[in-house]
């Protein structure tokens, strides 16, 4: 029993004094010798790497890295010291790259994808590491959907590494360089599962890493490298329907890599535009910010803004087309706002596209017009403020207290409209003790109703409701607008009306309500579809809470100056040209009525003589009953417009 004793310290003791890291080196340099023999001593290069024993090797060669590091104090230990001494990732990296044996790529990928994942240590700031592990993304990122797969792993991997390292700052920023190369030429794979797969992994990357990522603008780049190519193949295909453009509805970027057939240009820049905007949204505040501005030199700067100045007119109609599209699709914040910045803020554009809704082209009119509707429906206050309220506040329309108001029989016999008071006063002054007529609730609407002529009023020859019929579009309407400006701080009553030091100035109404009412001046003589577009946005401009909006647009009983517009000084002298050119129409009550049966398809065969005329008159007629509905839902929850103005002069 003693010698058996004897027997086992003996054994245990030998067992302790044993090196373990002189046999893990000398096991780690067998397998390495093993591969490198196969090499000097195999005949057939067509054997697969499957049925070598390579791929053994470098499972082994792993397992003993990390091993070693989780029984060595000292890091790094043997192994690692001869992996990074013999530059053996480097050589990997040539036999992979050389495809030798078949699918050593793959193998490659495999092994550097378990490294990076399974050594606890930082490994991407070692040069003898970082710069082999990008070789293998960027040949894998050039061969076979096959091999991308597996690619696609080592990228995420590595994407989950730059997210969770603690080393220096230059090593996540030097791997985010060559990363998202990768990531966005993976993304163009032909195979569906690995394009989505990609994209999920760099929108993960960007959640996680983006505050350290927005030092470098290369992201940003790419993306808006990416955004301006899909643009450029969709505008310079052949047949592109600029109608099909703008009214393309939005659909999530993933859904064309759920379909077999391979995706058009104009559905690969609208999902490319929909990754980009989801991307900015999940981004932090930086790197949106970031993203965004790259997105606007590159693309809207550089790219889009040429075309919307372009003497061109096709090249201007399809790149407003695209232009108003991409308003109603755009929802992050970041990028609406370089958006609108670019649309308003930039002068000559600004400008030019206001320009464009009175543009001798009526469909470039028609687009500019879609644009600027779109514009209203987006949650920004520059953009009211920019087009329209900038102009009013100070209330320099308005005729200054104490002037005398001009009289309607003060003019001689044919007196130009530019002298007629009809269309320059309202029918009170502003001040209050110098106001006459009517100023209750029901009067304001009963002005929009009763402007229209008689003679002229075609919808009860229909059983057509008056101006209650639109109501509930008008209150959805109003509460979208009141949604839109909630957060917005407008203030609740109007300001006094301000006069400049030097004496009396006139008016500027401003770049969009000139083209506005310019157009609606000619309401008689333009298209219809393009008279629909023109009110549609009139009403939406009348349908916001600005006490402002209230009187410029929806009070006919306000003290103009002499020369000044507003809606309804442009409406009376629309009414005086209509009464003048119904003359020349016989059977006019039946004209209208079968006008009215033609618009709306209950009747296909319709005289073409006045028929832009009998058009315009039924718009006309619509539009007053719709602008009395939106005064009617918002007077009763606005304060008294009379009131506000008795507070300006208390």
């Amino acid at each position: 029993m003693e010698t058996f004793s004897r027997f086992t310290s003996m054994l245990l003791h030998a067992l302790e004094s044993r090196e373990p890291t002189v046999d893990l080196l000398d096991s780690f340099i067998d397998h390495w010798k093993s591969i490198t023999n196969y090499y000097v001593q195999t005949t057939d290069e067509h054997v697969p790497v499957r049925q070598t024993d390579i791929p053994w090797c470098l499972r082994q060669m792993l397992d003993i890295l990390v091993y070693e590091e989780k029984q060595q104090a000292q890091y790094p230990g043997p192994c690692m010291e001869f992996l990074l001494h013999q530059k053996i990732l480097e050589t990997l990296v040539t036999l992979g790259k050389a495809q030798y044996p078949p699918g050593m790529l793959q193998q490659v990928l495999l092994f550097f994808s378990k490294l990076l994942s399974q050594v606890q240590q930082p490994l991407l700031h070692l040069t003898t590491v970082y710069i082999p592990v990008q070789l293998p993304d960027q040949s894998a990122a050039r061969t076979p959907t096959s091999d991308q797969s597996q690619s696609f792993n080592h990228s995420a991997d590595k994407a989950v590494l730059v997210s969770q390292s603690d080393s220096s700052a230059c090593s996540p920023v030097q791997s985010e360089r060559s990363l998202l190369w990768v990531l966005m030429e993976l993304s163009k794979s032909q195979k569906s599962s690995v394009s989505v797969k990609v994209l999920q992994s760099l929108l993960l990357l960007i959640q996680t890493s983006g505050e350290l990522l927005s030092e470098l603008t290369q992201l940003g780049e790419l993306l808006s490298g990416r955004l301006t190519k899909v643009y450029s193949l969709m505008v310079l295909e052949d047949g592109l329907d600029p109608g099909a453009v703008q009214g393309w509805r939005h659909i999530p970027w993933s859904s064309q890599y759920s379909s077999p057939d391979s995706p058009g240009h104009m559905t690969s820049f609208f999902c490319w535009l929909d990754f980009v905007d989801h991307l900015i949204t999940e981004a932090p505040q930086v790197f949106s910010e970031q993203v965004s501005q790259c997105v606007c030199d590159g693309w809207m700067v550089d790219v889009l803004q040429p075309q919307l100045l372009h003497m061109c007119e096709q090249v201007v109609l399809v790149s407003t087309s695209v232009l108003c599209a991409v308003v109603r699709l755009v929802r992050s914040p970041s990028l609406l706002d370089r958006l609108v910045h670019f649309l308003l803020r930039t002068e000559m554009l600004t400008e030019t596209l206001l320009r464009h809704c009175d543009h001798v082209n009526d469909q470039i009119s028609l687009v500019s017009l879609s644009l600027l509707d779109e514009l209203l429906q987006k949650p920004h206050r520059d953009i009211l403020d920019v087009l329209l309220l900038d102009f009013l506040r100070g209330r320099s329309y308005l005729s200054p207290p104490g002037q005398e108001e001009p009289q309607a029989d003060s003019g001689e016999d044919g007196e130009d409209d530019e002298d007629d008071p009809f269309f320059t006063d309202g029918p009170a002054h502003l001040s209050p003790p110098c106001q006459s007529g009517p100023r209750t609730h029901n009067d304001i609407i009963n002005s929009f109703l009763c402007v229209v002529p008689v003679q002229v009023r075609s919808g009860q020859l229909l059983q057509e409701g008056g101006y209650e019929s639109y109501v509930h579009d008008a209150h959805a309407l109003v509460t979208q607008s009141q949604a839109l400006s909630l957060s917005w701080d407008w203030p609740v009553s109007l300001p006094p009306p301000t006069l400049p030091s030097g004496g009396d100035s006139a008016f500027s109404e401003g770049h969009m309500i000139k083209v506005l009412f310019d157009r609606l001046g000619r309401i008689l003589e333009q298209p219809y579809d393009l008279n629909l577009q023109l009110t549609s946005v009139l009403s939406r401009l009348a349908s916001f809470r600005h006490p402002l909006v209230n009187e410029f647009l929806l009070n006919p009983y306000i003290h103009l100056k002499p020369g000044t517009r507003t809606l309804f000084s442009v409406l009376i002298r629309v009414m005086s040209e209509l009464m003048l050119r119904i003359q020349e129409v016989p059977q006019l009550s039946d004209r209208l009525l079968d006008t009215r049966k033609h618009l709306l398809g209950l009747d296909q065969n319709t005289r073409l003589d006045h028929l832009t005329l009998l058009r315009g008159i039924v718009v006309l007629e619509e539009f007053c009953k719709e602008l009395a509905a939106v005064a009617f839902v918002k007077m009763p929850l606005d304060l008294d417009w009379d009131q506000d103005k008795d507070q300006d002069q208390d």
